[in-house]
């Protein structure tokens, strides 16, 4: 029994994740490699090894002819004199089994066969770990940044690196050596050289991973992050649904004391997080998607993908939000180009206005697109649950921000 044999493919196999039976056939490969430098061919040479014990038989098929002048090729052939020296039953068109000693084999065939096994080991090595990423594909890991290369971050997850490239960063983030921090894998590559990895800190699918980790009914699928718009490193807006009534989604997100919303904050170093209900009806999505801010009215048209908002004049920075942000999010998270106008501009513009759908059948019944009171009071869900409006919520803006058309009709 070949006991060191069986306790370094042991090793292997625990440390590298390589199957036995790969190892074995890579100890066959070398030694056919080995004979083949050895003897100049390697045709008629065979490998047996025992799985169970490790011990190994390496040997040639040789034809028995009669005397030295009918051997044509010594790897081929053997005399029967020779023959009979290792079976005494030998004879004359035999095909023999002559063990080949693999001890006597040069220093250069030994170093080839041994850089076969490597070879071998290092090519599964790296499919390995190949695979074991490829199934984390789309899905956050924890890393830790090793270096910068030049504007990118490399980044160990472990048995691999991944690289963090500076269009997928955040702006103004920063991060020192040995940090732990947690990336999206956007794409595994199989390369020549193993695995090429690239991850992200801007896509919108980490925050929704952050939050599936983080919130076990979104786990257990009790709670569903029906749609989502990120500005990576200011604000992110999600809209969640519960499919159990006694459930509240938007609750479930925030924890106790805002411990899990929190908790995803501080991974995405004070990153803003809205988050609202998600809704069938598009009035009381759009409204859901512009909180903080509180909306009078809402005229949204399915079809063309738009909405015309009315908010109160206090309101309208606010809806707006700063350089457009909130109102811009809220089209992204909804899908619907959104225009959005206080009260007193809303009384000279069509389309704004009660009187301009109740002449039209498909709008008769205003109840389909609601107002302020049927909608409730637009407060922004979570305001006082997880942190004060400046951190949270959106701080009323000034007058640079005018009112005007936000988003395309394209749903994340």
């Amino acid at each position: 029994m070949n006991t060191e044999l069986m306790e370094a493919l042991d090793i292997l196999e625990k440390e590298k994740e390589i199957s036995k039976d790969t190892l074995f056939e890579a100890i066959e490969n070398s030694l056919l490699t080995a004979c083949r430098n050895h003897f100049g061919k390697a045709d008629n040479v065979h490998v047996e090894i025992d799985r169970e014990t490790c011990d190994f038989l390496v040997y040639a098929e040789k034809e028995v002819v009669e005397s030295a002048d009918d051997v044509e090729d010594t790897c081929l052939q053997i005399t029967l004199d020779d023959a009979k020296e290792i079976s005494s039953r030998a004879k004359v068109g035999d095909m023999l089994h002559v063990e080949i000693k693999s001890r006597e084999f040069g220093r250069i065939a030994t170093q080839n066969a041994k850089n076969v096994i490597l070879q071998k080991i290092r090519e599964e090595e790296r499919s390995a770990i190949y695979n074991q990423y490829y199934e984390k594909e789309k899905d956050v890991v924890t890393g830790v940044v090793q270096r910068y290369v030049g504007r990118n971050i490399s980044i160990n997850l472990g048995k691999a690196d991944a690289m963090l490239s500076e269009s997928e960063m955040v702006k103004g983030e920063v991060f020192r050596p040995t940090e732990r921090i947690k990336v999206y894998i956007l794409e595994v590559k199989n390369t020549p050289k193993g695995p090429r990895i690239n991850v992200s800190r801007t896509h919108p699918e980490l925050v929704k991973r952050l939050f599936e980790s983080e919130v076990t009914e979104i786990k257990d699928g009790t709670v569903e992050i029906r749609s989502i718009a990120r500005e990576a490193g200011s604000r992110t807006k999600i809209a969640v649904w519960s499919n159990n009534p006694n459930v509240d989604a938007v609750g479930a997100c925030v924890g106790m004391n805002g411990a899990r919303v929190n908790a995803i904050v501080e991974e995405l170093r004070g990153e803003k997080i809205d988050i609202v209900n998600w809704d069938e009806n598009p009035g009381l999505l759009i409204q859901n998607a512009l909180s903080p801010a509180k909306i009078v009215a809402v005229f949204a048209d399915p079809d063309e993908k738009t909405a015309k908002v009315v908010v109160p004049d206090y309101q309208l920075s606010l809806a707006i939000g700063k350089e457009g942000q909130n109102a811009r999010l809220a089209a992204r998270l909804t899908g619907y180009k959104i225009d959005i106008k206080s009260e007193t501009q809303a009384k000279d513009a069509p389309g704004f206005r009660y009187e301009d759908y109740l002449d039209e059948e498909e709008y008769e019944d205003e109840g389909e697109y609601g107002s302020g009171e049927e909608y409730g009071d637009g407060e922004a869900y979570g305001g006082e649950e997880y942190g004060d409006e400046a951190e949270y919520g959106e701080e009323p803006a000034g007058e640079e921000y005018e009112e005007g058309e936000y988003g395309e009709p394209v749903q994340e």
